[in-house]
């Protein structure tokens, strides 16, 4: 069983709050998000494992029994080109579970008039393998979001 962990901290609002039909709707898969503190902060490893993918923006780690764990830090912060977010790894990389991977500022992907609600999605997993997901109340970088077996 694997325990996914929030990656930033804020108030959890299930993937239903993210403004973006293609995550609110579970298309990439099931999970959660959270609405981050408007602060400068650090976006985490949110399992043990390889960085298959690192965007500025976006990261995938898998851990050893193969489930690929997508963090997207805000919506539609792709167009940013990268602007307002620091790598502090880099695509290959083996993390632990609660590493820093990513710098950025919540507050200046909002005042840009981006959303920074950020999706934890359990990639490739059906809805049913995960179990006490967390959709609303505070949570902390590095608490648990939700266990995938």
């Amino acid at each position: 069983m694997t325990r996914v962990l929030s990656p930033i901290r804020g108030r959890a609002v299930g993937l239903s709050g993210v403004p973006d039909p293609v995550f609110a709707q579970a298309m990439v898969g099931p999970g959660t998000a959270i609405d981050p503190d408007r602060e400068p902060g650090t976006a985490l490893a949110p399992v043990s494992g390889k960085i298959v993918k690192l965007h500025p923006h976006a990261y995938v780690v898998v851990d050893e029994e193969g489930h690929g764990v997508l963090v997207h830090l805000g919506v539609d912060t792709v167009q940013l080109k990268g602007e307002g977010f620091e790598l502090l790894a880099a695509e290959g990389d083996t993390v632990t579970a609660g590493q820093p991977l990513v710098r950025w500022n919540p507050g200046v992907i909002e005042a840009g008039g981006r959303s920074p609600v950020t999706a934890v999605v359990a990639l490739d997993a059906g809805a049913d393998a995960l179990a006490g997901v967390v959709e609303s109340g505070p949570v902390d970088g590095g608490a648990e979001l939700f266990t995938w077996s």
